[in-house]
């Protein structure tokens, strides 16, 4: 049964990013590339890799050990943990079972959500449903990457865009009118050859097919650029009709941090000023279901977020999926 009145609010944000830096420079002796050639590309100038001891569980667990803090709850408080992930620990368990027991939340359901770079969104609107439902009082929503793990660092138009790192929030119940005031997801799964990991299920089980460079990252680079220009103009469309509001009304955008030129483009289109948009790929480069949270704890950080403002998130990935959310903060 839904409480009426009751809207998802973010009460805690935290992010963590592994240690080592890889440079576009450290790359040109890696790859047949170099800086420039990155840099004008893509807008990334560098991005972290995880140690060899450190999986998505690690990187997850630490975001989310601070959002926690930061929401002024104990562990044990969390009833739910969503983990969105393209690069789990393992098949089974989920990551956020392992992430549960790293963090001693020993009161949540736990369950891992796969929908590519998409994936925080996903996951954030399937936990408001559970606080809005009063299934669960606080949810812990997680989106954690190593993706130089699936990376082939022989391929220059892969290797230079991926980089590893987690982000998280909680939510819990606050008053109708502040939270996520609307939601927009969607799918298209008649393009998922444009991006995919070829072996990593079911659809092949031979080792030997395994060897054969399909254990990597799969991309149609430039009919994926194409699909997320239009889907994020349609979404951010869909879901400020769905809130009300005007793109004037919204005080700052956070999109997926796959690509500068995808977001240059986006901005141009929409005609959503500079100053308006949240953009860290430099540092970062695309972390995947970490991008929007690592991006929107920054922003919090650097005070570019007050309270009242309209918060767009959008972002778009393998799938093909995309989705977006408007969070009014409180």
């Amino acid at each position: 049964m839904t409480c009426q009145g009751v809207q998802a609010q973010i009460l805690g944000v935290g992010s963590y990013v592994p240690e080592k830096v890889l440079s576009n420079k450290d790359l040109e002796q890696m790859v047949d590339t170099n800086d420039e050639w990155i840099t004008s590309r893509t807008g990334i100038k560098e991005r972290r890799i995880a140690a060899e001891n450190q999986a998505s569980s690690d990187l997850g667990a630490e975001a989310g050990k601070i959002a926690v803090k930061n929401a002024g709850i104990s562990p044990e408080d969390i009833d739910l943990i969503i983990v969105a992930t393209s690069t789990p620990d393992m098949y089974f368990p989920s990551t956020a079972c392992l992430i549960q027991d790293k963090l001693g939340c020993t009161n949540a359901a736990a369950f891992d959500l796969a929908a590519g770079c998409t994936g925080f969104i996903y996951a954030m609107v399937a936990a408001e449903q559970f606080i809005k439902s009063g299934t669960a009082r606080y949810a812990l929503v997680i989106g954690a990457e190593v993706l130089s793990r699936i990376v082939n660092w022989e391929d220059r138009s892969t290797c230079v865009l991926f980089g590893d790192g987690a982000g998280a929030v909680v939510l819990g119940a606050g008053p109708e009118g502040e939270g996520i005031i609307a939601s927009h997801l969607a799918a298209e799964g008649s393009g998922s050859q444009l991006l995919t990991l070829p072996c990593s299920g079911s659809r092949i089980s031979s080792n030997e097919e395994a060897a054969a460079n399909k254990a990597y990252i799969s991309m149609q680079g430039r009919e994926v650029f194409k699909f997320a220009v239009r889907v994020m103009e349609e979404g951010t469309k869909k879901v400020l009709e769905k809130a009300g509001l005007s793109k004037e009304d919204v005080n700052l955008v956070i999109p997926h941090q796959a690509n500068i030129r995808i977001i240059e483009h986006y901005a141009k289109k929409m005609k959503i000023p500079k100053e308006k948009i949240v953009a860290n790929v430099d540092k970062y480069g695309n972390t995947s279901a970490a991008s929007i949270p690592l991006a929107l704890d920054e922003a919090l950080q650097q005070g570019r977020i007050k309270p009242g403002y309209d918060i767009l998130m959008i972002g778009f990935g393998a799938g093909l999926t995309w989705g977006a959310a408007v969070v009014r903060w409180a």
